[in-house]
């Protein structure tokens, strides 16, 4: 490990705080119509499908947008994308403030708020040219408890919107914004070394062409939908379980899903640690493991809220280990292409948190419960060990050469 004074050291901290809070107000925003779904449903008289829709479309443009947004901050910097993205995200806010009475109007701003869940893809290659490889697993595990903000969005929105009304949480995020953006474009300072404008760098899809000859590659963004995808989705929709199944109040359930979330906040520097010093390998392999006979224990006992409260708290710690695992592996193996890795893989964790609202929506109409849904997850589960299985004769905790095909 290299030896840094601490003069220098001030620097890398100062930013990574920075970009951590500017990631949790943005996360923060993003999060907002899973814990007020509930209320929602009760405002417009929406029927379940309906809720799952408008729970999951701002993952879907979150996700999708994390491609080209990753890229423009390998290609610029993140500095200024982080700016853009949050001088963007009021205006939603705004609009879903002013206009949730209908469905057309909620899905509308919604979607157009996940600009707010890619900035995840920017904060990654800002964070990870700050600090030096052996350190990088535990920094962007750090930087991804910004996620923390749907904790807080759990924890307060539904019981801002009980006291006063479904506004004013929307209200508060919109200027919650504006205010980090503020502060973000005075202090926010770039890595040395960071692209510029004028600097030549390869167009989007050339940079995704490692996509093309690595399964290394595509295995990432496998085990970061299940992960990632897996903590949006739990987050999103355990309100809506809760107070579906179990009659809790739409306060209770914002609160117990808020608690699901803070202890996968927590374990994502653990697995981010962890990966560090262990093979990340061997962290992914415990996620996937837990996952598999976790969602197996929820697809019988999720009628009874003690196991379910039980499983769904440990499920939280495993996926959060294998967020932080997975992105102590981007840079290790594509140190030239984080920026555009990270957009790929996120958007596969975006992905796996949009399809799942939709598909427990879908499961609880046709069946009546919710016990297939958590089968599929399962059988994810499955297909990730398979593939980290195979990828164990390629060393998957170290770093292949630039050229090695995957």
């Amino acid at each position: 490990m290299s030896a840094r004074a601490p003069a220098e050291r001030d620097p890398q901290t100062a930013q990574l705080v920075l970009s951590t809070v500017a990631f949790t107000v943005c996360f923060f925003a993003w999060s907002l119509l899973g814990p007020l779904a509930p209320a929602l449903q009760d405002h417009v008289g929406l029927s379940d499908v309906q809720t799952s829709v408008i729970v999951a479309v701002p993952v879907l443009l979150g996700s999708v947008m994390r491609i080209p947004l990753g890229w423009v901050a390998d290609r610029y910097g993140g500095r200024i994308i982080f700016t853009a993205l949050m001088v963007w995200t009021p205006v939603p806010l705004v609009g879903l403030a002013l206009a949730h009475d209908s469905l057309g109007a909620i899905l509308a701003f919604g979607f157009l708020l996940g600009f707010a869940g890619a900035s995840f893809a920017v904060g990654v290659p800002f964070v990870n040219g700050w600090y030096e490889p052996e350190r990088r697993g535990f920094a962007l595990g750090v930087y991804g408890m910004g996620m923390g903000g749907t904790v807080i969005a759990g924890l307060v929105a539904p019981r801002i919107a009980k006291a006063t009304s479904l506004s004013v949480p929307f209200w508060i995020a919109a200027g919650l914004v504006v205010v980090m953006t503020a502060i973000w474009a005075v202090l926010a300072r770039d890595p040395a070394g960071a692209a510029h404008p004028g600097a030549p760098a390869p167009g989007m899809f050339a940079a995704l062409a490692v996509f093309r000859g690595s399964g290394r590659a595509w295995a990432l963004t496998l085990f970061y939908f299940l992960a990632f995808g897996g903590f949006v989705a739990m987050f999103l929709y355990l309100p809506k379980l809760l107070t579906g199944v179990h009659h809790l109040s739409k306060t209770d359930a914002g609160a117990r899903a808020a608690g699901f979330a803070l202890l996968a906040v927590i374990g994502r520097p653990l697995g981010g640690w962890l990966s560090d010093r262990l093979a990340p390998a061997r962290v992914l392999l415990a996620c996937f493991v837990a996952v598999v006979v976790l969602a197996l224990v929820l697809a019988v006992t999720y009628t009874s809220i003690v196991p379910l409260t039980i499983a769904c708290l440990a499920l939280a710690v495993f996926l959060g280990l294998g967020m932080g695992a997975v992105f102590k592996l981007v840079p290790e193996w594509f140190p030239d292409h984080v920026g555009a890795v990270t957009g790929v893989v996120g958007a596969a964790g975006g992905l796996g948190g949009f399809f799942p609202p939709l598909v427990m929506g879908i499961v609880k109409s046709a069946t009546g419960g919710y016990g297939l849904g958590f089968v599929l997850m399962a059988a994810v589960g499955v297909a990730c060990l398979a593939v980290l299985r195979a990828l164990g004769s390629r060393e998957p905790g170290r770093a292949p050469p630039a050229a090695a095909p995957g």
